[in-house]
């Protein structure tokens, strides 16, 4: 397991949670913020590459290889692949920063869940990772937040209904939905094996993550639904100040 990132972000995030008042559910939103924040330059990254990819399967070139080879997919990919490099464009460029960001999403996962510990080995467990002076003054951690514990499954009870709402896991899907569309190529007129395994992935992963949402702790959704608002607002905002210069291919 990734101690060298869990057990840092871990610390931090008590440290935040101390000075918020002991207030985990704000915690967990203002640490999710300074992780995006400071995991940046790899968002603009991977969204300069996307744009990149985007406008050279709008060009007219690209649309030409798709309907000369039609039939033959291997010399298409040839040709799109000779495309890509004449125009500078890394079609794994979009993908590489997630790479790179998959330990830090691991760390902030199990941050969350151990900092969310409920039985009294996770919390000795818990506490033998904390360098924070005055520990036991913070342990148990608060987990109430708004109506929900940030230690159980999220869902919300209204006295006109007769079952409960997951609202959280419900937001969740909806904001991974909005953030993978944000951040998919657009297909090709084509529309190949590429196309189809992108409109899959905007399907499953946020049912995924709604799932994992609605059967595990609300603290794990909270991180997710910050998660994703904060890479919208960044994407929005690198999309607002960026010049169409940036991301158009050479014509050929």
């Amino acid at each position: 397991m990734l101690e060298f990132i869990i057990v840092p972000f871990t610390n931090v995030l008590i440290y935040i949670y101390s000075v918020l008042g002991q207030n985990f559910g704000l915690a967990i939103i203002v640490f999710t913020i300074a992780v995006r924040l400071l995991t940046y330059p790899l968002t603009a990254k991977q969204l300069q590459s996307t744009r990149a990819m985007q406008e050279l399967q709008k060009s007219k070139k690209y649309q030409q290889i798709e309907k000369k080879y039609k039939n033959d997919p291997q010399k298409k990919q040839q040709e799109q692949a000779k495309l890509w490099q004449e125009n500078g464009v890394n079609p794994l460029g979009s993908c590489l920063p997630t790479l790179v960001q998959f330990p830090i999403i691991i760390g902030l996962y199990w941050s969350v869940t151990r900092a969310l510990a409920s039985t009294p080995l996770q919390l000795l467990t818990f506490a033998r990772n904390l360098s924070l002076p005055n520990i036991a003054e913070l342990l148990p951690l608060n987990s109430q937040f708004l109506w929900m514990d940030l230690g159980q499954p999220e869902r919300l009870s209204l006295d006109f209904l007769p079952f409960s709402i997951p609202v959280l896991a419900i937001v969740v899907m909806i904001t991974s939905y909005l953030q993978t569309k944000l951040m998919s190529p657009t297909a090709g007129s084509s529309g190949g094996q590429n196309a189809q395994m992108g409109q899959m992935m905007n399907i499953y992963m946020p049912l995924l993550m709604g799932y994992i949402s609605y059967i595990y702790s609300a603290g794990l959704a909270l991180y997710f639904v910050t998660s994703n608002v904060v890479s919208m607002v960044q994407y929005g905002l690198m999309g607002r100040f960026s010049t169409k210069s940036s991301t158009e291919p050479q014509s050929k």
